[in-house]
This record gives structure tokens, sequence and C-alpha cells, in this order.
């Protein structure tokens, strides 16, 4: 498997292009990374099999429709953040500037399987940044990608709009139980490993929600 990332846009965040046997999926396409992202896939020769979405904030979602239209592929989302992707800006956050709603393909749950090439990626659902905050973890290559649920040292706002503060202790706990030397791709920030991440279950008493 290759992963490649993107820090992109007024945020710093990371779209990633994963790749297996040939394959290639983005994550989060965020935006200022098309070209970037473009540019990569063309130059390896993939072929790009899906959009898959951590969350619907506009930082993780803006190139996408443009990727969507360019490799006339199919966009993966949870249902509960599927209005926010088909209206941004109806979340509650400002967006900083305009650009095309991203309509979802195929509507996720927790416990889903996605295949990206010959790995299997299984998805858990981790409300609390967003109400359809999900992640992306594949087993036997021992990586996850978490959006802005966890990142190395913190978790997501939890003073947004939509998000639930209640609903982040039991999605952190979710991760936490998966084997420590999971590789964490986070939607901002360095990549970690769940075994870097010693403060998880005391997440809740740290950041004081």
């Amino acid at each position: 498997m290759i992963i490649q990332t993107f820090p992109s846009g007024p945020f710093v965040t990371n779209a990633y292009v994963v790749v297996s046997n040939g394959i290639a999926a983005i994550i989060d396409p965020a935006p200022e990374s098309g070209d970037a992202i473009t540019s990569f896939i063309n130059e390896k020769n993939l072929k790009v099999d899906k959009i898959l979405i951590t969350h619907s904030h506009w930082d993780h979602i803006a190139d996408g429709a443009a990727l969507k239209k360019n490799y006339n592929t199919t966009v993966y989302a949870h249902k509960e953040d599927t209005g926010n992707l088909e209206k941004p800006g109806s979340d509650g956050l400002p967006l900083m500037f305009p650009f095309e709603p991203l309509i979802p393909d195929v509507l996720v749950d927790d416990g889903d399987t996605i295949s990206i090439g010959e790995s299997k990626f299984i998805v858990i659902h981790t409300p609390g940044h967003s109400p359809g905050s999900i992640c992306y973890y594949c087993e036997k290559e021992g990586v996850l990608f978490t959006g802005d649920t966890l990142f190395q040292g913190a978790i997501g706002n939890l003073e947004l709009p939509t998000s639930n503060p209640p609903l982040m202790w039991p999605s952190l706990e979710k991760i936490h139980n998966l084997p420590p030397q999971t590789k964490v791709y986070p939607g901002h920030g360095p990549s970690t490993t769940l075994a870097q991440e010693t403060w998880i279950p005391q997440a809740k008493e740290l950041f004081g929600y």
C-alpha cells in the first residue's frame, strides 16, 4: 500500500491518496489539493476507484466535486453528514469561498467494508466532531484514517455548531481498542500511532468538556 499526503488549503488539511495494486482512492479532497492529487495520479498512471469522506466540513471536501467529475468516480460518506455535503455551510460553519456541493453516491455506516484494490477498510462511525464523522481502518496494513476525530496529541474541535462532546468519548474508545501499533493518518498535522497516544482514555478530563 502507498499513502501519499497532500497538506492543503487555509487550514492545512490532509488530503490523501491511498494506492493498492494500482487502484487509488482519494480521502478528504481538501481545498487546493486537486491539482497536486491529479498530478500524482497521472504520473503514477493510477485508476481512481472512489473518494472517501471522513466528515463534511468544508476544509475536507472543497475540491471533491471537481475530482469526482474528472475521474467519474464514486463518493462514500456517512449518512449523518450528507446534508452538509449537498448544501455546504448548512452545518453553520462559514465558508471562506464558494465551491460545488459534493453529492455522495454511497452512504456507509459503522462496520461496513470498503475495498481499495486488494485492501479492505472497515468503516468506524466516530461521531463527536460532526454527526457523521467516520474513520477508515485497514487491519492488514495497520493503518487508520481518522479525519478530525483524532490528531497527534489532540482531538477535533467540539465547539462547532453540530459537534456533540458526549459522543466523542465513546468514539475515541473505539479507536483506542484497536491494536497499539496502528498508524494514524489524521485530518491535520503529522501521522502518529495509537501507542503514542497514551492519553486517549483520559480525553474527557484532559479536554474539559
